[in-house]
């Protein structure tokens, strides 16, 4: 095997490396590399042999040459070895993908940006993925906390005409959210939201008529006798709008650890919980180029659906009526 030492990698396949697939051979030489990302560079044609486009099954053949894309290893096995289990997480996310935008379901715990703290967030890992990409920028946010559909532009162009259907609100976004109590009705809550910085850094938001107009359409989805499963559209975008808007209403969220009910939590322990209850469930939009209407939904998490079975078991108001 020789390989030639600049940007952009060269492999040359020596006969005793022949017969081998492509997928197995480059996880062999690629140590510490999760092999989703290998499957990626593979389907993306970043991986070429003898300047062709090949498939994971491809099978290796005496005198072929291999091109691994520029700055693979530097991007992914020196500047993310410690999070590579987080990139490969990533690769498996992704829910749409075309050359304008992507949508990824964001695992919850996962910042939407790398910052004070944190040296690894969602942008972080996707321009991993794509050494290649001259652009790669959040069309919007989620919490940390929050996991579900995620919009990134890949063009600047895409940025653009995307943050003008945001400001048009014309972008529909549902959560799935868990509160406490029986939720009863349909509702709106529509109150003024102020931000404030609390003494430890963190930021707080609270209903104050100084503070900046909201609005949340909250849905009754499924009633349990200690919790209801409600989908919450906001209509405007303020900073922890529906975590507060659950909790001005009376039913904060499922272990919101700034606006929730510990007593609450304490109750679904046993369902084996430990995060947010809050997922954005799915978005609703016009692609910025073709202006297709399209709607990418995002599936809940193991560790959601688990609390849903358990409270659907053990607290489903049908079986206490009985």
């Amino acid at each position: 095997m020789k390989e030639h030492n600049s940007q952009i990698s060269f492999i040359s396949i020596s006969i005793h490396e022949a017969g081998q697939r492509i997928d197995n051979f480059l996880r062999t030489k690629l140590k510490g590399v999760p092999k989703s990302l290998i499957y990626r560079i593979i389907r993306k044609g970043e991986v070429r042999i003898n300047k062709k486009r090949i498939k994971p099954q491809y099978k290796l053949q005496s005198g072929d040459q291999i091109r691994l894309p520029p700055v693979w290893r530097n991007n992914i096995t020196q500047l993310f070895s410690p999070q590579l289990k987080k990139v490969a997480v990533l690769a498996d996310t992704i829910l749409y993908e075309d050359d304008y935008i992507l949508v990824l379901n964001k695992p919850a715990g996962t910042a939407v940006h790398g910052g004070y703290k944190l040296s690894f967030g969602v942008i972080e890992g996707l321009r991993a993925l794509w050494p290649f990409a001259k652009f790669l920028e959040l069309i919007h946010r989620l919490d940390r906390d929050t996991s579900g559909a995620l919009l990134v532009a890949k063009k600047r162009s895409a940025l653009r005409l995307m943050h003008e259907q945001l400001r048009m609100k014309n972008i529909n976004k549902h959560y799935l959210a868990l509160v406490r109590g029986q939720w009863e009705s349909d509702t709106v809550v529509e109150v003024p939201l102020m931000k404030k910085i609390q003494s430890n850094g963190k930021h707080i938001v609270q209903v104050s008529s100084d503070g900046k107009m909201s609005k949340t359409f909250f849905k009754i989805e499924e009633n349990f006798t200690i919790a209801t499963l409600v989908n919450a559209s906001p209509i405007t975008g303020r900073t922890h709008q529906i975590r507060v808007h659950s909790q001005y209403a009376g039913h904060p969220i499922a272990f919101d650890d700034r606006y929730g009910d510990n007593e609450f939590d304490q109750q679904l322990k046993k369902c084996g919980l430990s995060r947010l209850f809050l997922h954005a469930v799915a978005l609703s939009f016009k692609h910025p180029i073709s202006g297709e209407i399209l709607r990418i939904e995002a599936p809940l998490d193991e560790s959601l659906l688990n609390c849903l079975l358990y409270l659907r078991t053990y607290h489903n108001i049908s079986h206490h009526l009985n």
